[in-house]
C-alpha cells in the first residue's frame, strides 16, 4: 500500500511517525473516514469543512487547502489501483515536548490512507450501552482521534452478541451508535436527533437532512419502543437495523 504523508507519496513500509507525535501520545488531533467512488470523493466540500470546524476547535492549522487535499486523494487512490475505496485523512498537532500544554513550533502531521472499500453489510443487531454520550461536550461535534468511550461501547454490544452500541446522551435519550447516525422511523417519518443531543455531524446525515429524507426531533427511549424500523448510516453505509436488546424490527429502506 501506498499512501501520502505529510505531502508525500510514499511506501507504507517507509512511513514514519515521530514518537512524540501527540496524535499518538494523547490522542490530540481529528480525522476523516470518506468514500471514494468513480476515483473522486463526492463529498469532499462537506469533509473538508468538518476537519476544518474540528480543527479550529483544537486551536490546531489544517496544512493544506481542499484542492490540494482533492489532489493528494487523487494521487493516493491511483497509486494502489483503486476507484471505489474507504479513505481516513488524519491530522494531529504533530511532535511536542511531555505535557498537555502544547508548545510552539508547531508542525503538523497529516496522513492519508486507503483501503478497498468494505462489502456492503446486512442488518445489524444493536446493544443499548452502559456508556453514556455527553451532549455538552464539545468533542461531541468532531471526530476526534479519542475514541475510547466509542471502543468500550462497541466492546460492551459484542459481549452482548451485538453488532454496534446504540448511545444514550445524559438526559436518556438516543444521540447515535458507536460508528454512526441513528435514523428512526416513527409514523412513517424517518428522524434523527439534532446535534444539541450529542449526535456526532455525519456527512451522510447532513446529506439526508438536506434532500429532505430525513428530520430532526429528539429520540426518546419511548421512541425507540414504538419505532416502525431503524437504520444507521456513516460516509461508508446505510444498513438497517434487525434488532434493538434483542427486540425485532422490519429491515425497512431509509426513503
Amino acid at each position: 500500500m501506498r499512501l501520502w504523508l505529510n505531502g508525500a507519496l510514499i511506501e507504507a513500509e517507509a512511513a514514519r511517525i515521530d514518537p512524540a507525535d501527540r496524535g499518538f501520545l494523547l490522542g490530540d488531533g481529528v480525522f476523516e473516514t470518506m468514500a471514494a467512488t468513480g476515483g473522486m470523493v463526492p463529498e469532499l466540500a462537506r469533509h473538508y469543512a468538518r476537519l476544518c470546524a474540528g480543527a479550529a476547535l483544537l486551536r490546531l492549522p489544517v496544512p493544506v487547502s481542499r484542492d490540494v487535499l482533492r489532489g493528494a486523494i487523487s494521487d493516493v487512490l491511483m497509486a494502489n489501483g483503486l476507484q471505489e475505496a474507504a479513505l481516513r485523512l488524519t491530522l494531529t498537532r504533530g511532535p511536542g515536548a511531555r505535557g498537555l500544554l502544547p508548545q510552539p513550533p508547531l508542525t503538523p502531521t497529516l496522513l492519508l490512507t486507503s483501503t478497498q472499500m468494505p462489502p456492503a453489510g446486512g442488518p445489524l443487531r444493536l446493544a443499548t450501552s452502559t456508556i453514556q454520550r455527553d451532549e455538552a461536550s464539545p468533542l461531541c461535534a468532531i471526530k476526534s482521534l479519542n475514541y475510547l468511550p466509542n471502543i468500550l461501547a462497541r466492546l460492551e454490544a459484542a459481549e452482548r452478541g451485538a453488532d454496534d452500541a446504540l448511545l444514550l446522551n445524559r438526559a436518556g435519550r438516543a444521540a447515535e451508535t458507536s460508528a454512526a447516525t441513528l435514523f428512526v422511523r416513527i409514523k412513517g417519518t424517518w428522524i434523527t436527533p439534532p446535534l444539541s443531543e450529542g449526535a456526532l455531524p455525519g456527512i451522510r446525515r447532513a446529506c439526508l437532512l438536506a434532500a429532505r429524507r430525513a428530520h430532526e426531533a429528539p429520540i426518546t427511549i419511548t421512541d425507540l419502543a414504538a419505532a416502525e424500523a431503524i437504520c444507521v448510516g456513516n460516509a461508508l453505509s446505510l444498513r438497517p437495523v434487525a434488532a434493538v436488546d434483542g427486540r425485532a424490527l422490519p429491515c425497512l429502506a431509509l426513503a
